[in-house]
């Protein structure tokens, strides 16, 4: 090769490199500026989140207040301390009550919300046993079982086994579940039951013979606010708290959630947590 062909063929080597190097600070540049674009969507989404927990907890703690007061004062008049109701009376406090302990539940639940979002929720272990809890649950929801076509077992198989976890935080997720078992089972039972688990875990299950799932709502009815469309939801109060709060409780507590469910046959709702739970501390 003469020297003028060497000569040609480095400066068009020369040239390529030039352009390819133009090319690659061109995609650092686009790179960069994709990197600033998603941290300032995320910061974006974050002071959104942080929006959204201080709403929660204001609007939560503002309502608290009222709901007190109307139900302090609706236990007043249903206790005659101030004279006589007539039967349409009783009838009309005690819908105002309970409508005001449902709201205040809701209130609750949305202020829970707001404290798990902002890391605020200690975790508190203490020891019992799942003969304790249930029997706690026994006395808890037993005023839900309205309808004498339905019933509430707790399964105490393994009654005498311990458990060193924080016990509100697991009765408010078995609560949750039970009691939207009850309020989607028209006929059968709700059964409550145990099962340890081989790397020292135990799974609680809340077993109903209600309405059921259909696959594409499985998951929804994790996300908060999510309704399921049937007939019956239209007679039973919710918001869609409960569900979204558990998966969350249940995180807190090294755990998680699952469900089985098949539509017109019931549900499974699953909880798995370690026997023993780690204490948080507060913040």
């Amino acid at each position: 090769m003469s020297v003028a062909n060497e000569r040609e063929t480095l400066a068009k080597l020369e040239r390529e490199l030039a352009a390819l190097s133009r090319e690659l600070e061109d995609t650092n540049r686009g790179v960069v500026a994709l990197y600033a674009e998603l941290d300032e969507k995320a910061a974006a989404l974050q002071r959104a989140g942080d929006s959204k927990s201080r709403f929660y907890a204001s609007m939560s703690h503002e309502f608290r207040t009222p709901l007190n007061s109307i139900i302090s004062l609706s236990r007043l008049l249903l206790d005659r301390l101030d004279g006589e109701l007539s039967v349409e009376q009783e009838r009309q406090v005690t819908l105002i009550q309970k409508s005001a302990r449902e709201l205040a539940e809701i209130v609750d639940d949305l202020l829970d919300l707001a404290k798990l979002e902002a890391g605020r929720v200690p975790v508190r272990p203490s020891a019992f046993t799942v003969g304790e809890l249930f029997g706690a649950l026994r006395g808890v929801l037993k005023p839900l079982v309205e309808r004498a076509s339905v019933s509430l077992e707790l399964d105490d198989a393994h009654a005498s086994e311990r458990l060193h976890t924080d016990e509100a935080k697991l009765t408010q997720i078995l609560r949750n579940f039970i009691s939207n078992a009850l309020k989607f089972t028209e006929h059968g039972e709700v059964r409550v039951f145990t099962e340890l688990c081989d790397d020292d875990r135990v799974r609680f299950s809340v077993r109903d013979t209600g309405i059921g799932l259909s696959e594409s709502d499985v998951e929804r009815i994790f996300e908060e606010f999510a309704q399921v469309e049937h007939p019956l939801q239209r007679r039973v109060k919710g918001t869609g708290l409960g569900l979204p709060l558990s998966r969350r409780l249940a995180a807190l507590l090294g755990g998680s959630v699952s469900v089985e469910s098949e539509l017109g046959k019931g549900s499974t709702f699953s909880l798995v947590i370690p026997r023993t739970a780690r204490e948080s501390a507060d913040d």
